[in-house]
């Protein structure tokens, strides 16, 4: 779809090099924080701008030369662009209109996109007159109801709450699954994409850092910069001494031996140990013999989050850890800040990267 593609802004290099295949029917995510560039590439592919160099094909057609509204795309606007003295219906049908289709054949489609959104009995209100939930299904059936190849999506719940947010995910989902279009879609939220994406590519200064399930970016990172970007993750910098296969040895002034997953062409040298919170596992007293990792620590801070509980601790090198743990687990209730512990990791639990 996207072969070696390069746009600029002056100085500035918003998309490097970037070379990517999106699958049909496929829902792919564009993750990174702002100024990453990935805003930029969704308008590359929409004809909004033109690559400075490189190619974009859709359905292994180019489109290069193609203007936005000869391309086979749609695409929802991070704040909905809804047509404010319109209702519900003619915006859904004004696509349609547009293109001239037969009125028979227009109310078809709208009746169909509205039962898809669930926006039934509300197809005569105005878009002052609806949630932000509302708004955003009405931008979607009005992008959909032209039946696009590929469907582009700009932060397309950002505008929403929390709550709101999260229940507008799983219908977005919905949504794709029951239309089975290839949807391509540009967050800055980790939750969302993780939840959403059948594969996911995490973006930083123009680049394209790595594409994966939403599995493989969350558990095996290819570098330092994408474990950090993705979920929470403990992590030191240190020394491979010795690998054997896919483990690797990894040493750091006053820390213990730490041993962990290796990936394929990590030397020995310079390296980060990344243990996600979840793995982190807690001994009062004496550590447990099952695993192979220990680091001795102190309560530093305790964050209740309702069906879990944030730990952090405090190690003897001033580093700060972060266990996540269910709130169902009575062991750790009674841990009390500054109270001695260790945490602990089995081998397959810690990850080692480049630095």
């Amino acid at each position: 779809m996207l072969q070696n593609v390069v746009k600029t802004h002056g100085q500035v290099v918003a998309v490097d090099h970037i070379s990517l295949r999106v699958e049909s029917g496929e829902f792919f995510s564009l993750l990174g924080p702002s100024g990453s560039g990935k805003t930029t590439l969704l308008r590359l592919v929409a004809g909004l701008d033109s690559p400075d160099s490189g190619t974009i094909a859709i359905q292994k057609r180019i489109v290069n030369a193609d203007p936005p509204h000869a391309r086979p795309v749609n695409m929802v606007f991070q704040q909905y662009a809804l047509f404010p003295h319109m209702t519900v219906r003619e915006n859904i049908a004004f696509g349609l209109k547009m293109q001239r289709k037969a009125r028979l054949e227009v109310e078809r489609a709208v009746e169909s996109m509205v039962a898809l959104v669930r926006l039934e009995g509300k197809m005569e209100r105005f878009p002052g007159q609806l949630s932000g939930g509302e708004q955003q299904r009405v931008a979607l059936a009005r992008a959909l109801v032209n039946r696009p190849v590929v469907l582009l999506l700009d932060e397309p719940l950002a505008a929403l709450d929390q709550q709101l947010r999260q229940e507008m995910q799983i219908e977005l989902k919905r949504v794709q699954q029951e239309v089975n279009a290839t949807f391509i879609c540009v967050t800055h939220q980790q939750d969302e994409a993780l939840m959403l994406s059948d594969r996911i590519g995490v973006m930083n200064n123009g680049r394209l850092l790595q594409v994966g399930t939403p599995q493989e970016i969350y558990g095996k990172p290819i570098s330092s910069t994408v474990a950090r970007f993705i979920g929470l993750s403990n992590s030191f910098s240190g020394v491979v001494t010795r690998r054997e296969k896919d483990l690797c040895w990894i040493e750091k002034e006053h820390f213990p031996l730490v041993v962990a997953r290796c990936p394929e062409g990590l030397d020995l040298g310079p390296a980060m140990v990344m243990v996600r919170p979840e793995d982190i596992h807690i001994a009062v007293g004496q550590p447990q013999r099952k695993y192979e990792n220990t680091l001795p620590a102190v309560v530093h801070h305790v964050a209740f989050h309702g069906h879990e509980v944030l730990y952090q601790f405090r190690l003897e090198n001033g580093a700060t850890w972060t266990a996540r743990v269910s709130n169902a687990d009575a062991h750790t209730r009674s841990l009390s800040i500054g109270q001695p512990l260790h945490i602990q990791w089995a081998t397959h639990e810690g990850y080692a990267l480049s630095d």
